[in-house]
């Protein structure tokens, strides 16, 4: 059974400090936040993909431009 993970906050996403290595905030079902040391915040989706059955990224945008909200829309 998979680990159920609190979703995402707006503050906790606009808050979301750069560390040393890159990072990822879960918001849960495959929504990721990914920080980099930059400073940069990019959403990405984890799944599988139907045909190979292989797990793969699908990137949805940059944080301000794509909202928590907007992102899980997507």
């Amino acid at each position: 059974m998979p680990k159920q993970v609190l979703p995402l906050t707006a503050t906790q996403v606009k808050t979301a400090k750069p560390k040393d290595k890159e990072y990822s905030l879960s918001d849960g079902d495959g929504l990721l936040l990914r920080i980099r040391p930059t400073g940069s915040k990019t959403w990405i989706f984890k799944y599988y993909h139907p045909a190979t059955n292989k797990r793969t990224n699908m990137a949805f945008g940059t944080y301000p431009e794509t909202s928590l909200a907007k992102a899980r829309e997507k």
